[in-house]
């Protein structure tokens, strides 16, 4: 797997300074969350699973959730499960090239279910998201993963989500994501990122946000998000990957604020059109979201349409700037002090952006970094292209 293996070779040459790197599902925890991206929600119901996938592959999808949770009825369920198995053994069973692909699980009764469904085909799985997950309901949920792994004999990985009422309540957040954070710990080695339910934590108290705002405008969940970082995302041996939660507008309707996509980004006449585009499809929303995920420490992005897979990877890139002060940072943390950056617009302290330094290189291992002259522009456009 690699991503923007879709562009040619002249393209990715024109466009990366540093070009994204192969990974496989074998890799180490922090390589596979770096390389996440944007998650595609889909229901388990869907009769052409296996086709879309396909599909989505060859437009540089690397993430994908088939859920049998929230998305399914309950009527439906058994449908769903023999469903899922079905449409994943078919894509397993074309030879094609796999995104990292999960289940969302209701109960933990379902990951051995889902695992002697595929059988042979097993090797086309990932792993399992489990939902509402807490130190109770957890240890089932990470006993039937670590059972799973060893009957097929290599690792399957877990990314529970923090989405059940008593993480959000004030007077019960802090135990619970302690305790959490305690029992992640005794099965660090299947817990590929931690994943946030904004839209279940958000539904404890009737809200639900607008296209025009982002889930950091929304003060409870947006509280939450810094605990949930502060507890399971600090730079120690107890760190986790925490991932950026649901976007979940691709529509376009009737708008109450301007749009928050600034017009000098988009100069030539394309580029307008691209920036109309993107507005049309309430893009500009998901782009400003996203930027504030990773200033606030989340790495990837749940996503529910496949228009929202190239946004979420182009901001992913690396750019120019940020390679080089990270370069600079971690070419001088050993004697620390401080210098200028190559840039000549800001000043690199060695040891206090050691971490940060770390982080971006991690990300341009998997996503690259971009030519000097290549802006988030140019690597949307060659996105959307697919």
């Amino acid at each position: 797997m690699r991503h923007y293996d879709f562009l040619p070779g002249s393209e990715r040459e024109r466009l990366f300074f540093r070009a994204p790197e192969h990974f496989t599902p074998d890799d180490r925890l922090d390589v596979l969350g770096a390389a996440l991206g944007a998650t595609l929600y889909c229901p388990a119901t869907r009769p052409q699973l296996a086709a879309d996938l396909a599909t989505r592959v060859t437009q540089g999808l690397m993430s994908v959730v088939v859920c049998l949770e929230d998305a399914i009825a309950d009527e439906d369920l058994p449908v769903a499960e023999r469903n899922v198995v079905a449409q994943l053994r078919a894509y397993a069973e074309t030879g094609a090239d796999a995104p990292m692909i999960f289940v969302r699980v209701r109960s933990a009764h379902q990951i051995p279910l889902i695992v002697n469904g595929l059988g042979e085909h097993v090797r086309v799985l990932c792993g399992f998201v489990l939902p509402k997950f807490t130190q109770e309901t957890g240890p089932a949920f990470l006993d039937a993963v670590t059972e799973a792994s060893a009957l097929v004999g290599r690792r399957l990985l877990a990314m529970p989500v923090l989405e059940s009422p008593d993480v959000i309540f004030a007077e019960s957040r802090t135990s619970v994501l302690l305790g959490v954070r305690q029992l992640l710990m005794k099965h660090r080695e299947h817990v590929l990122a931690v994943r946030i339910g904004a839209t279940d934590l958000s539904a404890a108290y009737g809200l639900r946000r607008s296209r025009d705002l982002t889930v950091y405008d929304v003060r409870l969940i947006a509280d939450l998000i810094a605990d949930v970082v502060n507890v399971l995302a600090r730079t120690d041996d107890s760190r986790f990957l925490v991932t950026g939660p649901v976007w979940e507008y691709f529509s376009h309707a009737e708008r109450i604020f301007k749009p928050q996509l600034r017009e000098s980004p988009f100069l030539e006449s394309a580029e307008r059109t691209l920036r109309a585009e993107l507005i049309a499809k309430d893009l500009d929303g998901l782009i400003r979201e996203v930027t504030l995920d990773m200033a606030n420490g989340l790495t990837g992005k749940t996503v529910i349409h496949p228009s929202h897979v190239a946004v979420v990877h182009a901001l992913s890139v690396v750019t120019h700037e940020e390679y080089c002060d990270a370069v600079d940072i971690l070419g001088t943390q050993a004697r620390g002090g401080v210098s200028a950056s190559t840039y000549r617009n800001k000043m690199n302290e060695s040891k206090p952006h050691t971490a940060w330094a770390e982080r971006i290189m991690q990300r341009a291992y998997v996503f690259g970094v971009a030519d000097e002259n290549v802006s988030f522009v140019d690597l949307l456009g060659a996105g959307l292209q697919r």
